[in-house]
């Protein structure tokens, strides 16, 4: 299956000509189907390699890694930074980046808690301030790109700091406000697991709903003469899905289950998917990354495309401070500090996404934050110091930038050929 970025280049430099169904039989078709890993574009298949790499060596290290209660919290653990992380994914889609998407989740709690707990305003009303205050820094920041040509890289450094000074300003001399253990955030973001039977149920539904759109999908390509997935391989996959999140959930449900919030993690990862792999603005938006000025002369609204992905970054990032301050029950200045900032791009980076743009999924986000908090969590029971999941987290960001570069240089090269 073609790249988004490639098709929609494409298209620009035919003047917006579909390009002639590719003709030839079965033969044809099975022999175009594994191009992909030859062609230097491995997938998710590296970060999986890697994930389990680092379960078994943990494992190995530490018999209580696997452990329910331990995967329970690593996997609660993981959402705030991932839902930073699948905003990051959305801006390096589109060949930007954001350096401020701490300050801004940092900011994100701030308003949050004040709203929340000093002004007495309800809780889905100082959420929806914290989100909208949010989007429109996501706006400013394409302003400021579209309209003057300023480098994301120097909008957001500037962000990074400005907006940590205003959360210190909202934070006010308390610099710490505890929100309440008995409101309906802290609740969700601690207590709330799902009943047995729903995760079954959600588990069931994901395995159908796997199979019925990959089915759906390749009768759409076989239409349009395309090769395209046999039954056999989409009822297996679904199977191979069906059985693996099961044995998850019953494993999970040795200790306290699947956490309601980890659960609207992946249903943000769903729906990101959605829109990146079947909708116009998805493709714009893979289109603007690979090639803009192409993208441009194909007619897609290229100014509008990096404002939405700004929009959707900083937006992310505050609804990831509002969940992180919602996991601690409490906001204060160091919320978003740390290495927060540097934890979600790298997430989104050694999950798959390109720091050149044109390349990378929302699953990205997911797979990046659950290797970066396998490591700390393994790291964590082995009594060692922070310094050394420092060391191994640029180590893996490393391996994971020289992979891509890797592969683009193979892309390259067969496209040359």
């Amino acid at each position: 299956m073609s790249d988004p970025a490639t098709t929609a280049c494409g298209a620009a430099e035919s003047g917006g000509r579909k390009p002639p169904a590719p003709s030839g039989g079965p033969r044809d078709r099975r022999m175009r189907v594994p191009a992909r890993p030859r062609g230097g574009d491995l997938g998710l298949l590296p970060v999986l390699a890697g994930l389990v790499a680092i379960w078994v060596v943990m494992q190995i290290l530490n018999p209580l890694f696997l452990s329910s209660a331990n995967l329970t919290n690593l996997a609660l653990e993981s959402v705030p930074v991932g839902i930073i992380a699948l905003g990051v994914v959305c801006v390096l889609l589109v060949g930007q980046i954001d350096l401020s998407v701490g300050s801004v989740s940092g900011l994100g709690a701030a308003v949050l808690a004040v709203l929340f707990v000093d002004r007495g305003l309800p809780a889905w009303l100082a959420v929806a301030a914290a989100l909208l205050l949010a989007g429109l820094i996501g706006w400013f920041y394409a302003q400021v790109h579209n309209r003057i040509g300023v480098p994301s890289f120097v909008i957001t450094l500037g962000g990074l700091l400005g907006f940590l000074g205003v959360q210190l300003w909202v934070l006010g001399p308390k610099g710490s406000i505890n929100l309440p253990f008995d409101s309906g955030l802290v609740a969700f973001a601690q207590l709330h697991f799902l009943p047995p039977w729903l995760a079954y149920t959600l588990v069931l539904a994901g395995a159908g709903t796997l199979y019925a759109t990959g089915a759906a999908r390749a009768a759409e390509r076989r239409r349009a003469g395309l090769p395209a997935a046999s039954h056999r391989l989409l009822a297996g996959r679904s199977l191979a899905l069906l059985a693996g999140s099961g044995a998850a959930v019953w494993y999970l449900n040795r200790d306290r289950g699947v956490g309601w919030m980890f659960v609207f993690f992946l249903a943000l990862v769903l729906a990101l998917h959605y829109v990146l792999s079947r909708t116009a603005f998805g493709k714009a938006m893979y289109a603007v990354g690979g090639n803009a000025e192409a993208a441009r002369r194909a007619g897609v609204p290229v100014h509008a495309v990096l404002t939405a992905a700004f929009v959707l970054c900083t937006t992310l990032a505050s609804l990831g401070g509002v969940l992180a301050a919602s996991r601690l029950a409490a906001a204060n200045q160091s919320s978003g500090g740390g290495d927060v900032n540097l934890n979600a791009i790298a997430a989104a980076v050694i999950g798959g996404t390109s720091l050149f743009g044109g390349r990378g999924s929302a699953f990205a986000a997911l797979l990046g934050v659950l290797v970066i908090q396998s490591i700390s969590s393994g790291l964590t029971l082995l009594n060692l110091d922070s310094a050394y999941r420092f060391m191994v987290t640029g180590g893996v960001l490393l391996s994971a930038v020289a992979l891509d570069a890797v592969a683009r240089r193979s892309r390259a090269a067969r496209g040359r050929a």
